[in-house]
């Protein structure tokens, strides 16, 4: 099973197939590349799978699913 996970695009760097992002999946900062994505923008939310930005997604779509993760861990936690 594949998950992709929703973030944030913060900044965008390089051209065409070295085109990469700084994403924000809810606080956490890493960099993804988004040469399948040339439509995306700052401010755009992408999904991202094994580093590399799949789609562009509405912003409350990703906010969602984020709120879905968070809820997951909270309840994975409290069975621990």
């Amino acid at each position: 099973m594949c998950l992709a996970v929703p973030g944030k695009i913060l900044s965008i760097s390089g051209a065409d197939m070295s085109r990469t992002g700084r994403i924000s999946f809810g606080g956490i900062v890493k960099e993804a590349n988004l040469s399948c994505v040339p439509e995306a923008n700052v401010g755009n939310y992408v999904l991202v799978h094994v580093g590399f930005a799949i789609s562009v997604v509405d912003e409350a779509e990703a906010l969602q699913t984020l709120d879905y993760l968070r809820q997951i861990s909270e309840q994975a936690k409290e069975s621990d």
